[in-house]
């Protein structure tokens, strides 16, 4: 086999690839093998049936389209190993020549990887929020474990902001009451605005047996969307009592005696939270002045092919999972068909060159994934999933993606180097040191090209079906 590399443009090159036909014997023998097992000549036994007869029977054209089909796939990874070509997604193949007993000829179209020149990125600096924690802060976070030991009871009275009403609702869309429009024994916070718009107006004021009517616009059902007449009635009123804030609640609601340590904690856990926020903004801006720095070719066909990716996860599962098609999607979101699919391009440029600029990263640094590395990560996966890791690790494996976790480990350690390298201040000027946070950073920067990997798991499929 002969074989010659064209290179088209940065990220595409075409195969020039010439076979002796000598070389094409295994896969004659094997294409005569499956002819005779699928026909029948009588006269022969099935699976016996000579060369020559099938040739006659059935055309020599039949045998070599199925030998050609069969070897064309070896030939051509051979090609790319020897052209030493770190291809992407699969080729477009043509046939160029076909000559029974002297020579078949094709050339292969594909997508490569394109060489990155990795810029130096230790002038990187980047500002970030300030690691502040305020007695406000402090104040709303007590205050919200204070709303979790809430009690209700029950009075005899109009329902006023902050009661815990019992509802039946009713819904009428053009003066007909909607099969999934009734509900009952719906406890209701007043002023939380979780129902509908208008519930609020509508129940403040009444007391138990009471009932109103009023017209909203219905936020999910059958009728989602559409004005409806909604007729509310109240079945109970009950007043909610929160604590006291002191050592009592605090015993209560925590592991402390005081209130005192109870607002220690709070702060010091906000602190962390601000902290954990601080290392992913640092590496998310970090990323964005490397992305700037580095020229990174985009392969077109593994662009659509990313954009596409997108594109159908948020439609057939995000938005089906919340019962919204793309459109009132849009709608929700304020933008129209245009301005969302030059976000998403936008986004699937950003992941691609994530994945190659982190990927040349990993080879310039020489970094490796250990077993503890990836085990760490599989488990934040698999909490994100929301599967067991047992059941994540078993679907991972099953599904070929083991590569592909490995990748997101490794790229994120490649970006906390970067991290590492960079400058980063607060908006007070002063210097933050991320190295105790070390943990947190990696996990954010693997976090960041997660999405990016969308397109790796296709790669390696795609190169998995070419082998």
């Amino acid at each position: 086999m002969k074989s010659a590399v064209e290179t088209l443009n940065p990220t595409r090159v075409r195969l020039s690839i010439e076979v002796p036909f000598e070389e094409l014997k295994d896969s004659l023998d094997a294409a005569y093998k499956k002819i005779n097992q699928q026909v029948t000549v009588k006269g022969f036994r099935k699976g016996k049936i000579p060369n020559r007869i099938i040739d006659q029977r059935f055309g020599r054209g039949a045998v070599l389209e199925e030998a050609v089909n069969d070897a064309l796939p070896k030939f051509y990874t051979e090609a790319v190993s020897e052209g030493e070509l770190n291809v992407l997604g699969q080729p477009e193949v043509d046939i160029t020549e076909l000559k029974d007993g002297e020579l078949l000829a094709f050339t292969a179209e594909v997508d490569v990887r394109p060489e990155i020149a990795i810029p130096d990125y230790s002038g990187i600096e980047v500002t970030v929020d300030a690691l502040e924690v305020t007695e406000e802060d402090v104040d709303k976070a007590v205050e919200q474990l204070r709303e979790r030991f809430a009690s209700t009871n029950p009075v005899e009275r109009a329902a006023a902001e902050g009661d815990v009403v019992t509802i039946d609702l009713e819904a009428k869309v053009d003066g007909e009451v909607l099969e999934d429009g009734m509900a009952a024994g719906v406890s209701y916070t007043i002023g939380s605005g979780e129902l509908l718009e208008g519930i609020d107006e509508a129940v403040t004021g009444l007391e138990a047996g009471g009932e109103a009517t009023f017209t909203s616009e219905l936020k999910g059902g059958s009728a989602e969307g559409k004005e409806a007449e909604v007729t509310v009635k109240v079945t109970a009123v009950a007043s909610r009592e929160l604590p006291e804030l002191d050592d009592d609640f605090a015993q209560m609601a925590s592991e402390f005696d005081t209130l005192a340590e109870l607002r220690e904690d709070s702060r010091k856990r906000l602190e962390n939270t601000k902290q954990y926020d601080q290392a992913t903004q640092a590496q998310e801006r970090v990323l964005d002045e490397l992305l700037k720095l580095a020229e990174v070719p985009i392969p077109e066909k593994l662009l659509a092919d990313e954009v596409q990716t997108r594109k159908h996860n948020l439609e057939h599962h995000q938005l089906g999972q919340m019962g919204l098609d793309l459109e009132k999607y849009l709608e929700i979101q304020g933008k129209t068909l245009e301005e969302f699919e030059n976000e998403t391009s936008e986004q699937a440029v950003k992941g691609i060159k994530t994945q190659f600029i982190l990927d040349e990263l990993v080879n310039k640094e020489k970094l490796n994934v250990n077993q503890e590395e990836l085990t760490e990560h599989l488990m934040r996966r698999a909490a994100s999933s929301g599967m067991s890791p047992d059941q994540f690790a078993q679907a991972v494996v099953e599904g070929g993606q083991v590569p592909m976790l490995v990748g997101e480990v490794a790229r994120g350690k490649a970006l906390a180097v970067v991290v590492e390298a960079a400058k980063v201040v607060d908006t007070n000027g002063e210097i933050v040191d991320l190295e105790d946070d070390e943990d947190e950073t990696t996990e954010t920067a693997e976090a960041a090209t997660e999405d990016a990997s969308e397109a790796s798991a296709g790669e390696k499929s795609d190169e998995k079906s070419e082998a």
